[in-house]
């Protein structure tokens, strides 16, 4: 109960921020404070806009906004998210164009569950649509997920993407993002041996950490400095009685957000004042800048603890994937099995989270594939998310991508839809 009410506690501070930031924007905006020619009431109204604003997001589920896309015929076609396979911890998705011919390029997008929702790839899901049949893991927040359900950790995780592997076929191309890289690559190794005619025909690794010791950042040393005792104790806590999961052991977003905030507190303290101000003037929208990067920023969701706690002592500190020893179910998976599957990798020069040197140490792992299906892209210039969401990935890293896609393609057939039941 101590941790459940721990949990609980977090979730009073933020919907009491929430109500305080309604309460001062309702305050600030009646009609009577109008006549008072000083500007106080106006930015009591606008602080308490962007408060509120602020706190709510904070558990709400982002909306995909990916409405219609143009084809090759020039007209806007309608795009619905239909769930393909569901299972209790995440769905794989599909983004349906509808009117349009199927596209000859399939590709499994693999979201990180690392505290956002998989609305975090938006920007990378609008940019394939038009060349390609998109497919997403879902990743379901653990709050909402009854304790009756089991558990979840980095062998069910594995798991779930080798049924969605197998779900969609061999003329598919996965595309893994940040911290699902090390797991995607076990899921296909793990196909590789026991399903062979289900492996992809490509997997690219983006930014993720195989070998989180090839090059250390400061999410690598804190891995390292603490405990997985101390961790347990700081970072986990029981779903509180609000939600579904209810007594769930979990690593909740909102410590997570605020362990993100505090990184760049002065920045993010500059970016609320200023919203302030803009919302006061009358300069700021619902969709600007600021909102568009905050609503998504602070959507945050919990990971179950099993999870949380094995990817940090088997990613990070034991390094299961990079000495080749992970186990799923029992099961010795071996990277080198993987001897058909043509593999890239792509890293930011400037990333700070999983820095240059991490994800190509797959390639080294790969002692069964030839060098011919092996390649890389460094990306200069580039962090983090640019790599897979800002500009350096519309500009450079997609059409590198797509041509490593089309050059393994195998010359699928176009139009050809290969799903299997699983």
């Amino acid at each position: 109960m101590k941790y459940m009410a721990t949990y609980d506690l977090m979730e009073t501070a933020r919907t009491t921020s929430q109500w305080l930031g309604a309460t001062a924007q309702a305050i600030g905006s009646y009609p009577a404070v109008s006549m008072v020619p000083n500007p106080f009431f106006r930015m009591v109204a606008a602080w308490g806009e962007v408060t509120e604003r602020t706190f709510a997001r904070m558990i709400a589920k982002p909306d995909w906004n990916i409405n219609t896309v143009v084809a090759g015929d020039g007209r806007d076609h309608i795009v619905s998210v239909e769930k393909v396979v569901q299972r209790p911890f995440g769905d794989l998705i599909q983004f349906q164009v509808h009117g349009r011919p199927p596209k000859p390029r399939r590709v499994l997008l693999v979201a990180p569950m690392s505290g956002h929702y998989a609305t975090l790839l938006r920007s990378t899901v609008a940019s394939l649509l038009p060349d390609c049949e998109v497919f997403v893991t879902d990743w379901h927040n653990a709050r909402d997920i009854p304790v009756s359900a089991g558990k979840f950790d980095v062998e069910d995780y594995t798991l779930y993407l080798v049924d969605f592997m197998r779900f969609l076929g061999p003329d598919t191309h996965v595309i893994a993002v940040c911290q699902p890289a090390p797991l995607t690559l076990a899921a296909t190794a793990y196909l590789a041996a026991e399903d062979p005619d289900a492996q992809p025909r490509s997997l690219t690794l983006i930014g993720g950490p195989i070998d989180p010791d090839a090059a250390k950042t400061d999410v690598t040393d804190f891995g390292r400095r603490v405990t997985m005792g101390q961790l347990e104790q700081i970072a986990i806590q029981r779903v509180g009685f609000k939600y579904a999961g209810v007594g769930r052991l979990v690593y909740p977003g909102l410590l997570q957000l605020a362990s993100f905030m505090s990184m760049n507190g002065d920045r993010h303290s500059r970016a609320f004042s200023e919203q302030v101000l803009r919302v006061t003037k009358g300069e700021a929208s619902d969709h600007d800048k600021h909102n568009r990067f905050y609503d998504e920023y602070l959507a945050v969701m919990d990971m179950t603890a099993e999870f949380y706690l094995s990817t940090v002592e088997r990613v990070f500190k034991r390094r299961e994937i990079a000495r080749n020893v992970f186990k799923v179910a029992g099961r010795q998976v071996d990277i080198a099995s993987i001897t058909d599957v043509a593999v890239k990798t792509v890293e930011g020069a400037n990333d700070d989270i999983s820095a240059p040197g991490q994800c190509i140490a797959a390639l080294d792992l790969l002692t069964g594939l030839p060098d011919s299906k092996k390649a890389s892209h460094l990306e200069p210039g580039a962090g983090h998310y640019g790599i897979f969401a800002g500009k350096s990935w519309r500009n450079n890293i997609r059409p590198l991508v797509l041509d490593f896609i089309d050059a393994n393609s195998g010359a699928p057939q176009p139009g050809r839809v290969h799903l299997r039941t699983v």
